[in-house]
């Protein structure tokens, strides 16, 4: 079976968004319990917090609904050049921001706020908590940044 860029990044979008909502539910599971954090090794915990703004907590101050509708404009023009892209490489990184924007959105129209729980650290300097979704994005950005210009059509 031949798979199109379309096809990858429909994948990649499905996958990301079931492996994140799967891990932010565990997640709030667990911690329904007393825990604040748990160690996981020297530089990682999992701990449970919501951002009720977007990268690093900004825009906090905008309604919740504000920035899922924006988080769905993003997914309505990422789905547009991902039914344009001939590439497999562009389909499979469009398709993982894509599926990180919608398990931030999901979150944001239940909680209000994006579920994060990652939080690594060196001594008491924190990097922001984040989640599967935020490395789906990023990965996904990094993958359009290093790939290949694709060929105009005619």
């Amino acid at each position: 079976m031949r798979w199109s860029a379309q096809g990858i990044g429909s994948a990649c979008a499905i996958a990301v968004y079931i492996v994140d909502q799967a891990s932010k539910a565990t997640t709030i599971a667990f911690f329904s319990g007393s825990h604040e954090s748990v160690e996981v090794l020297p530089i990682f915990n999992v701990v449970l917090t919501r951002n009720r703004g977007v990268s690093f907590g900004l825009f906090s101050g905008l309604p919740w609904w504000t920035l899922a509708f924006l988080g769905l404009t993003a997914v309505t023009l990422l789905s547009v050049w991902l039914w344009r892209t001939r590439t497999k490489l562009s389909g499979a990184a469009i398709g993982l921001i894509i599926g990180g924007a919608l398990g931030n959105i999901a979150d944001r129209i239940r909680w209000g706020a994006v579920t994060d729980f990652l939080d690594f650290h060196v001594g008491q300097y924190h990097w922001p908590a984040f989640n599967f979704a935020d490395v789906a994005i990023v990965f996904g950005v990094v993958l359009l940044l290093l790939r290949r210009p694709e060929p105009r059509m005619s």
